[in-house]
């Protein structure tokens, strides 16, 4: 998210010949900084990169003091990024289906990490016991950066997350084994990692998106110059190629579309958190 951020960010500066700053506000599966987005004013001047989990699976899972979507000006989706799953090289599993069949003889003895409770990866992967029928353990940490090692260690057997960065150097170096991407093609930066319709759960598609947003509603005319401006910028400029570099799907959109997507995503992860009983926070 940090490096999206900057990415757009940069872009905008160049493109706008103003200063903007990036801000980090951590905790609470991104409802932290989404409120601190929703109570600013309502001018375009405090803008965020909202995605999964700050704006579909947070309003899923908990009651917020904002409402995620009547609060907010939504600019343009800025594009997909998938997750993959990955195992230790030292499990005998191959593949997905491999895996599958190995869950299936051991119900509740795979443990399998995410960057914790309620955050996309866990979602997905509670999604896909659902799909395929599986029964494994899920061990949250306190972030990718802790559990990404302790598969490279062996002292876990699975982990899920975000394909750039990290997981996808330990996939190229052999480190780790990836059995499967979350999204619905194969993507640029491993394009031998088949997707996990490929490989044995048929239809599975999810993906992390981001976007840009602001308080709202805006002022009209403030709002359709930051959505051509942005969607300017991710079709036309440098910033795609930069954005695709980082194993982003990149989908500029209108703000009606980006709105019907919010939409879309929270009524499916409330299902998934209701289907999978996993409680409030």
């Amino acid at each position: 998210m940090d490096v999206a951020a900057r990415l757009v960010s940069t872009a905008l500066n160049e493109y706008w010949g103003v200063p903007i700053v990036v801000e980090n506000r951590p905790g609470g599966a991104g409802a932290i900084a989404t409120e601190i987005v929703a109570r600013s004013p309502q001018d375009g001047y405090t803008a965020m990169l909202c995605q999964i989990a700050s704006h579909a699976i947070t309003p899923a899972r908990n009651k917020l003091p904002y409402d995620h979507i009547r609060d907010f000006a939504f600019i343009s989706m800025i594009g997909t990024l998938p997750n993959v799953f990955v195992v230790h090289p030292s499990m005998p599993a191959k593949s997905l289906r491999a895996f599958i069949a190995m869950a299936k003889a051991s119900p509740g003895k795979i443990n399998f990490g995410s960057s914790g409770v309620g955050a996309s990866p866990h979602l997905l992967i509670e999604l896909f016991k659902l799909e395929a029928g599986v029964n494994i353990v899920h061990v949250p940490y306190k972030g990718a950066a802790q559990a990404l090692p302790d598969v490279i260690g062996g002292q876990i057997e699975a982990y899920v997350g975000n394909l750039v960065g990290s997981a996808l150097a330990t996939i190229k170096s052999g480190r780790v084994r990836a059995l499967g991407v979350t999204s619905a093609k194969r993507n640029k930066q491993a394009p031998d990692v088949p997707t996990f319709d490929e490989a044995g759960v048929p239809g599975f598609d999810v993906s992390s998106w981001y976007g840009i947003c602001t308080s709202g509603p805006l002022p009209k005319a403030v709002h359709a110059k930051f959505n051509a401006d942005l969607v300017y910028l991710l079709e036309k400029s440098a910033l795609r190629g930069r954005l695709e570099e980082q194993g982003i799907d990149v989908t500029p959109s209108t703000p009606d579309q980006f709105v019907e997507h919010v939409k879309s995503e929270t009524a499916r992860w409330a299902k998934v958190v209701k289907a999978a009983n996993i409680g409030q926070e």
